[in-house]
Order: C-alpha cells, then sequence, then structure tokens
C-alpha cells in the first residue's frame, strides 16, 4: 500500500467517521428491500411466489458471498482506499439502477450486481481500521463502525412508510438512494487514507492467493472463527430480510409499522451492545489476551433465549413481546459483530486480514443465504416459526463452545500508539 500519514489518533478516528456513512448505505439498500417487499411484489407481479422472493435475497448473498475473499484479497494486495471507494461508487449506480427495474429477472439481475459492489467494503473497511487501532481502541473503533450498519438498517424500516407514500414510493427510495452513494464517494475518495507501513514491510509479505488459503486454512483458530462467525448469520439474515413480513403476517399491522418494528428497536439495542461490548471487550484485554473471546461468547449466550421468544411471540399475540426478544437478539448482536475482525486480528497477520474476513463472509453469507431461500420455503409449507427460531437458538449454543475454543495469539508488530 502507499504511505500515508502517520498512525495518529485523530487520523485513525477520522477513518472510522468517514467509513461510518458507508456502512450505512451498504445495509440501507438491504433492509429497503425487506421493508418494502410487499409494494415490489405488487408493483412487479411476475415474483408471485414467496421462494421467489427468498430467491432474490438469496441469490444476492451468494454474489457477495463468493466474491467476498476476492474483494479481501485485492484489499490486502493493494490499496484499501481504492477499493472502498470504488466499491462505493458501483454500489450507488446499482443501487439507483434497482429503482428503474420492471421485471423479477431484472431484480435479480439488480441484485446480483449489488452483490457484486458490496462484496469488496467489509473485509477492506474492517481490515483499514483495524491496520489504524492496533490494540487498545480496536473493539471500539469497529464497533463504531457497526454503529453505521445498525442505523443503516433502521433507517431502512423506516421506508415502508415511503414505499406505502403515494408521492414517492419504492423506486424513488433506490433512486434517491444511489444518488446520496454517488455524491459522496467523491469526498471519500479525497479523505480516506491508508496507514503507512514500518520501513520493513516488503511486497514479498504479502502472499500469493494460494497461499493466503493455505495460511489461513492451515490455522485451527481460523476454522473455528469462520464456523462460529456463521452458524449466528443463519437467524441474523432471517431477522435483517424476513421479520417485517413476519411481523406484518402474525400480528395485522401495516407494511410501515411492521418494517420499523421490526428494525427500529433491536438495531439501538445492537448500537448499545456495539458501544459497550467495545468498551468491555478492549479492557478485558488489558487483563487476558481471551477478552474479546469471552464478550462474544456473552453475546452469543444473549441470542440463544432471543431466538427462542422471538419464535414464540407470535402464540402471544403481542407485538411488544416480540419487539422485547429482538431488542435482547440485538443486545448479543452487537457483542458479537462488533469482536469478529478484532478476534481475527489475534489469530491472522495484517497482511491477511482482509482475505479472512472475505473468507469468513464467503461461508457464512452462503449459509445465510439459504437460510433466506429455506425460510421462504418453509414458509410456504406453514412450519411453525417456533420450530424455525429454535433451530437457530441450537446453532448459537454450538456457537459458544466454538469461540470458547479459539486460542489467540500475538499478531500484531507493536503495540498500538492511538490515545484511548
Amino acid at each position: 500500500m502507499s504511505q500515508q500519514p502517520s498512525n495518529t489518533a485523530t487520523t485513525a478516528w477520522m477513518v472510522v467517521a468517514l467509513l461510518i456513512p458507508v456502512a450505512l448505505l451498504n445495509y440501507l439498500d438491504r433492509q429497503m428491500l425487506a421493508a418494502m417487499k410487499f409494494s415490489v411484489m405488487k408493483d412487479i407481479p411476475d415474483i408471485g411466489r414467496e421462494a421467489n422472493w427468498g430467491m432474490i435475497l438469496a441469490l444476492f448473498k451468494w454474489v457477495y458471498a463468493f466474491l467476498s475473499p476476492v474483494g479481501g484479497y485485492l484489499a490486502d494486495r493493494f490499496s484499501r482506499r481504492h477499493v472502498i471507494a470504488g466499491s462505493l461508487f458501483v454500489w450507488s449506480a446499482v443501487t439507483w439502477a434497482t429503482g428503474h427495474v420492471t421485471s423479477y429477472e431484472q431484480l435479480l439481475t439488480a441484485r446480483a450486481l449489488m452483490g457484486i459492489s458490496e462484496a469488496f467494503y467489509i473485509p477492506a473497511a474492517l481490515a483499514l481500521i483495524s491496520d489504524f487501532h492496533l490494540g487498545p481502541t480496536r473493539s471500539r473503533a469497529v464497533g463504531f463502525h457497526q454503529m453505521g450498519i445498525y442505523a443503516g438498517v433502521i433507517i431502512g424500516g423506516f421506508t415502508g412508510y415511503v414505499a406505502d407514500s403515494p408521492a414517492l414510493g419504492w423506486r424513488w427510495a433506490f433512486s434517491t438512494g444511489g444518488l446520496v452513494g454517488i455524491l459522496y464517494a467523491f469526498p471519500l475518495f479525497y479523505f480516506l487514507r491508508n496507514p503507512e507501513r514500518p520501513n520493513g514491510t516488503a511486497q514479498a509479505s504479502r502472499p500469493t492467493p494460494g497461499g493466503a488459503l493455505r495460511e489461513l486454512l492451515g490455522t485451527p483458530a481460523f476454522i473455528l472463527l469462520v464456523l462460529y462467525f456463521t452458524l449466528p448469520a443463519l437467524a441474523g439474515w432471517v431477522v435483517r430480510d424476513w421479520m417485517p413480513a413476519i411481523l406484518k403476517a402474525e400480528f395485522k399491522i401495516g407494511q410501515g409499522k411492521a418494517g420499523v418494528s421490526a428494525t427500529l428497536y433491536w438495531q439501538l439495542a445492537a448500537i448499545v451492545g456495539a458501544v459497550l461490548g467495545g468498551w468491555l471487550a478492549d479492557r478485558w484485554m488489558q487483563r487476558t489476551q481471551r477478552g474479546r473471546i469471552y464478550v462474544s461468547a456473552i453475546g452469543m449466550a444473549l441470542i440463544v433465549p432471543a431466538m427462542f421468544g422471538v419464535g414464540y411471540a407470535p402464540q402471544t399475540g403481542m407485538l411488544w413481546v416480540a419487539i422485547a426478544f429482538l431488542m435482547l437478539f440485538g443486545l448479543g448482536w452487537g457483542f458479537f459483530d462488533g469482536n469478529n475482525m478484532p478476534i481475527l486480528c489475534q489469530i491472522a497477520r495484517p497482511e491477511l486480514r482482509a482475505t479472512g474476513y472475505g473468507i469468513m463472509n464467503l461461508v457464512s453469507i452462503g449459509c445465510g443465504g439459504l437460510a433466506d431461500w429455506g425460510f421462504g420455503i418453509l414458509r410456504d409449507k406453514q412450519v411453525p416459526l417456533f420450530g424455525i427460531f429454535g433451530i437457530f437458538a441450537s446453532a448459537a449454543i454450538v456457537s459458544i463452545v466454538l469461540v470458547l475454543m479459539i486460542k489467540p495469539r500475538i499478531t500484531d508488530p507493536t503495540p498500538a500508539p492511538i490515545g484511548h
């Protein structure tokens, strides 16, 4: 990577601040589609069945998953800054184009293209943040970045009201989001910086694709982290993609209210979890190298009862019960989500971290796509929600065991100079 300004505290936190809006936009379009499902299906009638809608959601994830290691490797091999800015520009163009599709096949194509653009962002962004925040502030920095994701989901949840508005509509939401992204891509590219590398960092230290795969997949702790990262995604993607439709159908509420109820409260709880979990993990790391692992495991322990509760809530007939368990899920998710890259940093050296996160995305989101598709099929077959979410809860229990088996090691060359 090119030499850039030194790793000062100001620069390190400026990088986080610049990336938060990009994270917001990346997740805004995902939640918009879920929140505006009924309007989109009405406007494009050849979508037809729930299984087809599940395929729309799944195809995005499969393309995103397949190309995530490619995006990660490019970010490790070349400039993280260029990969991030280019990803945002393509995302913006595809988001604008989504507002102009007229058929099921065109919407499928748009979601596939969206998967390509987003595959290049998250691995590069989290690796860049970790480059600047080497230790005492790493979990907090990643947690603040994830707040942009949660904010995007929250805003996306309100777009059900936009879709219901005769003056606006779902097409307006996508077109506007794309234009905003294009405008932000230019100042992002100008102000974002790559970190300086120590003088001894040679180009040869960045392995070939085959070398990167051999080094990562030859590390048992990395295999455990991939599995740990994957199992909760089964629940996470279904909650994001299907919960607005679930609440609308089960509690007989409007599309707008369902979208907000399915996103606002648990995403606010996730923000609290990301901030609190990041602070707790950074503090716990001062006592033990397993501090971030313990905090992430606590988050997963909160997700287990949350999943059982979400599945049972429709039987009570009370919307607030579902919202309460979704908030518990969000709190646990924030603990989990804000510490995945920091834990990876205790396993993989800097030149492999974006690639490693890309591989994690490949497995996790690929399985998440299967979960979306399978959930649509199970809904068509009238399988009870409690049974489906019970499977997710069981997966979370297995995840706790997996993360506690990870043995971290020191991978950063020097302690972080970033101020608290």
